[in-house]
């Protein structure tokens, strides 16, 4: 079984979405599963610099300070229910994410899963920059990955067609939200379901194949 996850690495739902997918696929034996995470853009006309997260919330939800802080507590509620921890007063940037979603797509298949999730750390608990070149090095560091290697691969664009590829493919899709999830290039979830609701979908699946 084949599971694309179509995500941005500033949507808090993707990375809720994508925890309770694991959940359920620690807990599903009935044949192996690749994960592939595909790259998809929220805003990307985002600037390189990124732009300050609140005005960016305020304008996109329509909505004023109070009724943010809100929506915020819902995610950070929601993320605690999934065992996932969110802090919304550290994060002041909203980058632009194209170069995350290029690392990612040159990291090596077995780091890409930990790369992932240590990107929404950061962004999520730590509040860091992931828009900035030298914040994403420095966590693929941290898991073990050569640093100066992947700098090379970033500037030499690698990965970037790949990148452009998933993006023009949600596209064409009409992929209009994230997470999306397309199981066996044929099946189609979206939103963050429930680990109970994945496990219910994979089963089904796996037994009509």
């Amino acid at each position: 079984m084949i599971i694309e996850i179509f995500q941005d690495v500033v949507c808090p739902w993707c990375r809720i979405g994508k925890k309770n997918l694991m959940d359920a696929l620690a807990e599903f034996t009935a044949e192996p599963v690749e994960v592939h995470y595909r790259a998809y853009q929220l805003d990307p006309s985002t600037p390189e610099e990124g732009s300050p997260f609140r005005d960016v919330m305020v304008k996109k939800m329509r909505a004023d300070e109070d009724r943010l802080n809100g929506m915020l507590q819902q995610v950070t509620d929601a993320g605690k229910a999934s065992g996932l921890h969110f802090d919304f007063s550290k994060v002041e940037k909203m980058p632009n994410t194209l170069k995350a979603h290029q690392l990612i797509a040159i990291a090596p298949t077995e780091n890409k899963k930990e790369l992932v999730d240590a990107i929404f750390q950061a962004y999520f608990e730590d509040g860091k920059d992931i828009g900035q070149v030298d914040v994403l090095l420095e966590l693929a560091e941290q898991l073990g990955l050569n640093r100066s290697q992947l700098a090379a691969s970033l500037l030499a664009k690698e990965g970037l067609e790949a990148v452009e590829g998933d993006l023009a493919f949600a596209s064409q899709a009409g992929v209009t939200g994230v997470p999306f999830f397309v199981i066996n290039g044929k099946y189609a979830l979206t939103g963050a379901q429930p680990s109970a609701t994945f496990s219910q979908v994979l089963q089904q699946i796996s037994e009509e194949s």
